[in-house]
């Protein structure tokens, strides 16, 4: 039988269509997955929540096989720490979290983060551990101060309200971890030892007691091994397809860079006392404008750094009160009293604005604390000295740098006439005649005339 051309080509026209779709099926299935690698350095501030958590949800409207959160913290802000957990128990997308570099470290918020992770995983050289929750604001840290544990009301033998308050803050953090822990399949109980009793465990004996699931020399060995490991996630489970996954990193933007800067303690003061001053030099001088509108908007963002931070409101209140007396001190003769008690006062307070114990990563540096009091010492000082200096120096206007000073008679008179006195004309009187050019010397004044006799 003899086949027409045109089928011929009808065919292999099909065939052609077929392998080209079987070869963009091929192609899509064959393409790598994506692997989001997102980097936590340092404590745990309402920056690095808000970069975290963006991150995690955009890796979940692309289609991410997997998140990567390589973490490196001392501790952080409990808030802060709350909002990534939230995130990563919500997300469709699963979430491994890799307490990396060598050297590393997941302590206290850290090893809530690691805890609540799909995957938790460590390099080798690493650490966890240290949960235990502390106390911020006035009365800062109670517990471990001699006198403070276990004390009791004398009156009603019962434990104090500090020791009580203490105790729910251990048990709650106790509770959440363990239901953390539960939830993940880990070691419950040592995860409550954490909190309790602030242990801490390497990497290699984390994954002997059941606490994290791999420990990895780097992300690509981390990867190979998650590969066609299953986990549940919010909406099922699924199985981790991380052979030969393309890693992208995801940057800072904009946001988490200014929120980076601004929650500094150090340069929330810096701006909140630029505002402070801004205003004053706004209010003493009407019209700049500049001064006053970059004083405002500096005041609000520092107001609004420090309200995301664990300060002692003290520390504020000493902060406001060093400025107030630097200030007074311009406007009072009190020859550098109270500039001196401003400085005291500034000091102190940055001193024992934010507890470094308590949070980890957000004290205010001795050297910076130190620097910035020299430099305000310094301005007190030139200010008082200033205006000693001015007290000593004689008189160079007004009514008392008019007597005693010398004149020239301008016209010959009798009683009254006129004389140049300091290049400006003036009525003078005199008991006796004086000439033309004759010089003289003012005595008295009363209104506009000068009493003036022969010099």
């Amino acid at each position: 039988m003899r086949v027409q051309p045109a089928v011929v080509v009808r065919l292999l026209a099909a065939w052609l269509a077929l392998l080209l779709i079987l070869f963009v099926v091929a192609s899509t299935r064959a393409e790598a997955a994506e692997v989001v690698v997102i980097t936590l350095d340092g404590a745990i501030s309402p920056a690095t929540a808000d970069y975290a958590v963006r991150a995690i949800a955009k890796a979940a409207d692309a289609g991410a096989a997997l998140v990567v959160l390589k973490l490196d913290t001392p501790g952080g802000l409990d808030k802060a720490m709350r909002s990534i957990i939230k995130a990563i128990l919500a997300s469709k997308v699963p979430v491994a979290t890799y307490v990396a570099p060598d050297g590393a470290r997941a302590a206290s918020a850290g090893t809530y983060i690691l805890y609540a992770s799909h995957v938790a995983a460590m390099a080798p050289a690493t650490n966890l551990g240290a949960a235990t929750p502390v106390a911020f604001g006035i009365g800062g840290e109670d517990a471990d101060k001699p006198g403070l544990k276990g004390a009791k009301d004398k009156d009603k033998g019962q434990p104090s309200s500090r020791d009580s308050m203490r105790s729910k803050q251990i048990n709650d953090a106790a509770a959440y971890i363990r239901s953390l822990a539960e939830m993940r399949g880990r070691n419950a109980a040592w995860g409550e030892r954490a909190v309790r009793e602030a242990v801490s465990l390497s990497a290699a004996e984390a994954r002997k007691m059941k606490v994290i699931d791999v420990v990895a020399s780097d992300v690509p060995d981390l990867l190979k091994q998650l590969h066609g490991r299953k986990v549940a996630v919010a909406g099922g489970t699924v199985a981790l397809d991380t052979a030969g996954a393309t890693l992208t990193e995801v940057e800072p933007d904009w946001r988490m860079r200014l929120l980076m800067v601004i929650t500094d303690p150090s340069i929330a003061v810096i701006l909140m006392m630029i505002g402070i001053y801004g205003l004053i030099f706004e209010f003493m001088n009407p019209g700049f404008v500049l001064p006053g509108v970059a004083g405002g908007i500096c005041l609000l963002v520092g107001l609004y750094a420090l309200q995301l931070l664990p300060i002692n409101y003290a520390g504020i209140a000493l902060i406001l009160l060093g400025l107030a007396f630097i200030v007074a001190e311009a406007f009072v003769p009190s020859f550098g009293a109270l500039g001196l008690g401003g400085i005291a006062a500034l000091a102190i307070g940055m001193v024992i604005l934010i507890d470094p114990e308590t949070a980890p990563g957000f004290d205010i540096p001795l050297p910076f604390i130190a620097g910035f009091t020299l430099m305000m010492g310094v301005a007190v000082f030139a200010t008082a000295f200033l205006a000693v200096r001015a007290r000593r120096q004689p008189v160079v206007s007004g009514r008392e740098d008019l007597q005693g000073a010398d004149g020239v008679v301008l016209g010959d008179f009798e009683g009254e006439g006129w004389a140049r006195v300091k290049g400006e004309m003036w009525r003078v009187k005199s008991a006796v005649p004086l000439k033309e050019g004759q010089r003289v010397r003012v005595v008295g004044i009363a209104g506009l005339t000068l009493t003036v006799e022969k010099a």
